[in-house]
C-alpha cells in the first residue's frame, strides 16, 4: 500500500499550488482519500475529504472556497487545489486512506476518525 504526494514548494501568499495523492496497492472503491495538515507546534488538521465514488467532499470550513479537490485527476490520484494561499496554510501537508464506511459513518465530521494508511507527506511553504 502506497501513497505518495506531490507538488508541493515554495508560492508567495495569494498564490495557488496543486498537490496529487498518487496511490497504489489498494482498492479506491472502498476508500475515501483525505488530506490533513500539521505545521509546528499545531495539532494536525483535517483539510478535505473525497470520495471518488459517488463523489461526496468534505472541505473544512478554514479553507472552503480557496481549496477544492479537482475531478480531472487521473485514475488512483486524488488532487487538492489550493489558491489564494495564505502564510497560515504553511504545513506538511498529507494525504491519507480512509475506509468509506468510516467517512459514511463520520460525516462532516470525518476528520476524526484515524485513517488506514498514510502518505509520507510534502511541505507547502507560504511566503507574505
Amino acid at each position: 500500500v502506497q501513497l505518495v504526494e506531490s507538488g508541493g514548494g515554495l508560492v508567495q501568499a495569494g498564490g495557488s499550488l496543486r498537490l496529487d495523492c498518487a496511490v497504489s496497492g489498494f482498492n479506491l472503491e472502498n476508500y475515501a482519500i483525505a488530506w490533513f495538515r500539521q505545521s509546528p507546534g499545531k495539532e494536525r488538521e483535517g483539510v478535505s475529504c473525497l470520495n471518488k465514488n459517488d463523489g461526496t467532499t468534505y472541505v473544512v470550513d478554514s479553507v472552503k472556497g480557496r481549496f477544492s479537490t479537482p475531478s480531472d485527476a487521473a485514475k488512483n490520484t486524488v488532487a487538492l487545489q489550493m489558491n489564494n494561499l495564505e502564510p497560515g496554510d504553511t504545513a506538511v501537508y498529507a494525504c491519507a486512506a480512509m475506509h468509506v464506511g468510516a467517512l459514511r459513518t463520520f460525516g462532516r465530521e470525518w476528520y476524526l476518525e484515524s485513517p488506514d494508511y498514510w502518505g509520507q507527506g510534502t511541505q507547502v511553504t507560504v511566503s507574505s
